[in-house]
């Protein structure tokens, strides 16, 4: 039996390339988001209330819980922090 071989660790998960998609573009949005909360020093709870959110929902964001954020609360997140979201379609 032969490998099936992915393109990326988020195709190996998801069901579609549709998935895959959505799954790769929120966990480059979480990553943006800990980039900038670590940057600026905050804490899980100065993170939690620039956020808009709980410090526990700022946990899961860290720990990568990607089935818990929506692409719409990611770009939210990101924009109550101060970072432009830029959607290009190819």
């Amino acid at each position: 039996m032969m490998a099936k071989k992915y393109e990326s660790a988020f195709d190996a998960i998801a069901d579609t390339p549709a998935e895959a998609l959505n799954i790769r573009l929120r966990a480059d949005m979480i990553h943006e988001i800990r980039r900038k909360v670590e940057a600026k020093g905050w804490t899980q709870k100065e993170a939690a209330e620039r956020l808009g959110i709980t410090q526990p929902r700022v946990s899961d964001l860290f720990r990568g819980k990607l089935s818990k954020f929506s692409l719409d609360a990611l770009v939210n997140m990101l924009a109550a922090i101060g970072s432009n979201v830029k959607l290009k379609v190819a």
